[in-house]
């Protein structure tokens, strides 16, 4: 079986994406999980799920009773070691 090869980006590629545009302002850096969902193509209770298994550790911040979570993280975290 051929092994998995993951994509490496880099955090350069993910500043340069949302820099400017329309990217810029649908996804700011501090992301709710509605926009973190959509950016990921995933549902909110997947976020949700890998929030509690402790699988966005380092993207993540409770905010009273909302999770916000840190766009540039986030994707370096999916894109270069998976969940």
């Amino acid at each position: 079986m051929a092994e998995r090869q993951t994509l490496k980006i880099t955090q350069e590629e993910v500043t340069r994406t949302f820099s400017t545009g329309e990217w810029a302002v649908k996804y700011p850096p501090i992301l709710t999980v509605d926009q973190a969902a959509e950016l990921m193509c995933v549902p909110k209770a997947t976020l949700y799920q890998w929030n509690s298994e402790g699988k966005l550790t380092g993207c993540v911040q409770r905010v009273g009773k909302h999770l916000r979570l840190f766009r540039d993280r986030l994707i370096l975290k999916l894109m270069n070691k998976g969940i």
